[in-house]
């Protein structure tokens, strides 16, 4: 006699719509790191919710199940890993303004240089040359999270354009090292683009 299984909604059956409490502890993080992975190297556009599915070993409805659509797997995917170095922002921008170029530079270079946050930043950046969604997503990690919070800190009237070309300055040198990998400053030693850099920022920010 063959066993037919658990019958409809039995003790044994499985909801559906609804991941076993087994697969939840782990599922969703590993949901996250699998779609960092995928936009970090096929950008927005190429990036499925099957592909992320596959990647972490799961059916693509789960994938639907924790975060809905591609665009909010992306969102989530992104800020979450974000979030540890967003908190520190404040730390950088709360000692005075005499050097907050420097500390504004390593911090922003600090987070390309760690693995665990340079993959969602590849993933906004490649992303949102292309794709509105992910350009919407970055405009607002830039300007609320970073920009908004330097300018209020700047005594001057063209504060919020100060704040912008120091991100602008930042944003460009990273992408030319990091996404693009343009020699020599690809390889260049990190306190030498530092140096260069940190003055420059500084005036942005502060200078006449």
């Amino acid at each position: 006699m063959t066993d037919a299984g658990p019958a409809p909604g039995g003790p044994g059956a499985r909801r559906r719509g609804r991941p076993p409490r087994t697969e939840s502890a782990g599922t969703r993080e590993r949901i996250l790191d699998a779609a960092r992975e995928e936009f970090s190297e096929r950008g927005y556009e190429k990036t499925s919710v099957r592909g992320i599915a596959k990647a972490a070993g799961v059916d693509a409805a789960l994938v639907h199940h924790y975060f809905g659509t591609k665009e909010q797997v992306f969102e989530a995917a992104v800020e979450v890993a974000l979030v540890p170095a967003l908190k520190a922002r404040d730390t950088v921008l709360a000692a005075p303004l005499d050097d907050v170029g420097e500390r504004m530079t390593r911090f922003l270079f600090g987070l390309w240089e760690n693995p665990a946050t340079r993959k969602p930043l590849l993933a906004v950046v490649r992303s949102a040359v292309t794709n509105e969604v992910a350009a919407t997503v970055f405009r607002r990690l830039v300007a609320s999270q970073l920009l908004r919070r330097i300018a209020g800190e700047i005594d001057a009237p063209d504060a919020e354009l100060r704040a912008e070309l120091a991100a602008a300055q930042l944003v460009g040198i990273a992408m030319m090292r990091y996404v693009i990998k343009i020699e020599p400053i690809a390889s260049a030693d990190l306190e030498r683009i530092v140096a260069r850099v940190a003055p420059v920022v500084q005036g942005h920010l502060t200078g006449p």
